[in-house]
């Protein structure tokens, strides 16, 4: 172990047992973050012209669960491991074998939130803006999971946080899981949480949902630097990840939704 390298903490991966079902990290961190999320969002919620109300918000929370389960299985499917399934296609159902991507819940997201929206007479976007602003709470938790199934590491550092992974050889690798927990989940949380509060901001639809996909993108593409990439794909063009390649699109679209919708008029106000 070289210097100053942090042993990885014992930490069992199965949470809970309830009699012969055991319930792990990972499905507490996403069912924690539907919850909190859900409520979260209620919080958020507005009457008015073209808004989201409280009941909207409600119903909404079983359309996430099935955009964010279907669209990040078949994700991963899709981006990082295409050759492997096409060969096994029975097995992209078996998702408690894990294989989730963030980008595939994302698509999923964002069909479902378009789809509800024009299904209830409300703009889509302002349904996106409230869904944005409570993203970061799942991402928080999926992170902090990724790290307790020692998943997902960085890369070899002499950096005296370094964490010896029990995957990951006898070199100290970079904590990347938490650092997107801290970036993507917990100062984008912040950042969403002062927007929402300002009623000029919501006013105008979009302008949050621009602000989460161009944040996100940008953190997740440089902490993609120090992240080990997928073994089954390594680097790709230009010495990208998959990873980095997908937050590109997000960045350039989340900037360019952001800024349309602020030059927008402002919607009515919130009764």
């Amino acid at each position: 172990m070289a210097p100053f390298a942090i042993p990885f903490p014992t930490i069992d991966p199965v949470a809970l047992s309830i009699g012969p079902v055991d319930l792990h990290w990972y499905a507490l961190a996403y069912i924690a973050g539907f919850l909190l999320g859900w409520r979260y969002a209620m919080a958020l919620a507005e009457r008015g012209p073209d808004r989201p109300s409280r009941q909207d918000m409600d119903a909404f929370l079983t359309w996430a669960i099935v955009a964010v389960i279907v669209g990040g299985r078949l994700g991963f499917v899709l981006f990082y491991n295409l050759p492997y399934y096409l060969q096994h296609p029975v097995e992209i159902l078996f998702t408690w074998q894990g294989g989730m991507s963030f980008h595939g819940g994302l698509l999923g997201i964002i069909v479902a939130v378009f789809a509800f929206g024009l299904a209830r007479k409300i703009h889509p976007l302002a349904v996106g803006d409230i869904v944005a602003a409570v993203a970061p709470i799942g991402i928080f938790l999926g992170r902090v999971a990724n790290f307790v199934n020692a998943e997902l590491y960085g890369r070899v550092t002499d950096a005296p946080w370094g964490v010896v992974f029990p995957t990951g050889g006898p070199a100290p690798r970079h904590p990347s899981q938490l650092y997107e927990a801290v970036a993507e989940g917990l100062i984008l949380f912040l950042i969403l949480a002062i927007l929402a509060r300002r009623e000029a901001i919501r006013r105008r639809p979009g302008v949050i949902a621009g602000v989460f996909l161009a944040g996100y993108g940008a953190g997740r593409f440089l902490i993609e630097f120090v992240r080990e990439p997928d073994p089954q794909l390594g680097f790709l063009w230009l010495g990208a990840t998959m990873g980095q390649l997908l937050s590109m699109p997000m960045i350039v679209g989340g900037v360019a939704l952001a800024m349309w919708a602020w030059r927008q008029a402002p919607r009515p106000a919130a009764t």
